[in-house]
């Protein structure tokens, strides 16, 4: 019997960020709060520019936006911000999302599955993504039971189990 085997990634859905983005930013045009602070979100080629008159809107829209990115599914490990700066009179802050696995965090997933999985489970690094192979189904279900329950600073999906 062939080898069964999953795929390991972290992916956005870009329609579905662009999507919370919209949503966001029509919310903040309408709220009484945000009347008159100059706070806008938008997208900067692939990063997303959050400004406003002050540090607390700033992270008050940044709030908004990561309430929409739940709603639409997006995991908040995908999004990275960073402090807000003082640009002349308004506050700016810059936020990327995250696609694809990194080399560390690769590795981290890699001993995970050797020291704590089956161990008739292979993996192996691909890039930004880890393919698990096994003999036996189960096993593999056991590391994504493992993953899933593990704390890692990724948004983990897993696909093209076969």
């Amino acid at each position: 019997m062939a080898d069964s085997s999953f795929d390991i990634v972290s992916k956005i859905d870009r329609q579905e960020a662009d999507n919370a983005l919209q949503q966001a930013r029509k919310e903040v045009e309408q709220r009484y709060d945000f009347k008159g602070t100059g706070a806008s979100i938008e997208w900067s080629g692939e990063s997303i520019v959050i400004k406003a008159n002050s540090e607390d809107r700033v992270n008050a829209v940044l709030d908004v936006f990561q309430t929409k990115l739940i709603k639409r599914g997006i995991s908040l490990k995908s999004l990275e911000s960073g402090e807000p700066t003082a640009s002349g009179k308004e506050y700016r802050l810059t936020s990327t999302l995250k696609e694809g696995i990194s080399q560390e965090n690769a590795k981290k997933i890699g001993k995970i599955i050797r020291d704590e999985g089956p161990k008739s489970v292979k993996s192996q690094i691909q890039g930004d993504e880890l393919r698990v192979q096994s003999k036996n189904r189960d096993d593999l279900q056991e590391v994504i039971r493992l993953l899933k329950a593990a704390d890692l600073d990724v948004d983990l999906q897993f696909i093209n189990y076969r």
